[in-house]
């Protein structure tokens, strides 16, 4: 029987690990005791100069830090901690996958830093990692933003995946027009895990095209916005963001896959 795809797609922040990738070390290391005052300043900053907000974060970790690097970037993604399981998450899913006919890819979908998320223990384990990045000048310094993804930004990607065109720049084969048979993975063979509000556009994208959702939370306290996108019908299913073995997300996928095998069956039938 021949293998179906399956697109695991991960917002970052709050999703794979438990808070701004930028919080670990980076914002401290500004100078700031409290990383909310970071936020609140670049809140201050979008609304004196009507400034995207993801821009306005970029804007301010360049100017508090000129001297600010790509390699730098990478460093601090060695800060990052990750929720309970997922350093393990990625080899389960697959070999679970294989026994079961399915050949499972996983994407990051971030308005965090495409570097930062490089230098993490997990960069490996992705296909593509789609965040904001910047551009460095011939020894690796920050030049300018290159490119921001905010949250409608965010479902262009979905497509990009859907239709295999993986190549940030290469928006003409995006745009054409492309038979469904052709495409890569079909967004009903999509499962995308986020963490709020700024998932909203992608989880409806993805669920309207017959894909599933998964809206996660770190812990109780902080369940009401997965709660709330389950019962407003944009999240298929919620759970705590552990990924270990045995644990409700791991189940969710796995029965996914199972759901994906029995079709692909039948499928070959036809």
């Amino acid at each position: 029987m021949k293998n179906t795809k399956l697109a695991l797609i991960y917002d970052f922040d709050k999703t794979l690990s438990p808070k701004d990738m930028q919080e670990f070390h980076y914002i401290r290391s500004l100078g700031y005791e409290d990383p909310s005052d970071f936020w609140s300043e670049c809140g201050v900053f979008s609304q004196k100069h009507n400034c995207d907000s993801i821009l306005s974060y970029m804007y301010l970790m360049v100017s508090k830090n000129p001297d600010l690097t790509r390699k730098q970037l990478i460093e601090e993604g060695k800060y990052i901690k990750l929720y309970k399981g997922v350093a393990t998450w990625f080899d389960r899913i697959n070999d679970y996958g294989k026994k079961h006919h399915v050949d499972v890819e996983h994407y990051v979908i971030s308005s965090g830093i495409t570097d930062i998320i490089k230098g993490t223990s997990i960069a490996d384990q992705f296909k593509k990692i789609y965040a904001c990045t910047y551009a460095y000048d011939d020894k690796g310094k920050v030049l300018w933003p290159s490119r921001v993804v905010n949250y409608t930004m965010k479902t262009q990607y979905l497509f990009r995946i859907n239709k295999g065109v993986l190549e940030e720049t290469n928006d003409e084969d995006l745009n054409s027009s492309t038979p469904e048979s052709a495409k890569y993975i079909p967004l009903e063979n999509m499962v995308y895990f986020g963490d709020g509000s700024t998932d909203v556009p992608s989880m409806k994208v993805v669920q309207q095209n017959g894909g599933m959702t998964i809206a996660v939370f770190g812990d109780v306290s902080k369940s009401n916005k997965a709660q709330q996108l389950y019962t407003d019908k944009r999240a298929t299913f919620f759970a705590k963001a552990d990924y270990s073995k045995g644990s409700r997300i791991e189940k969710i996928v796995q029965g996914i896959i199972d759901s994906l095998e029995s079709k692909n069956r039948l499928e070959n039938f036809r």
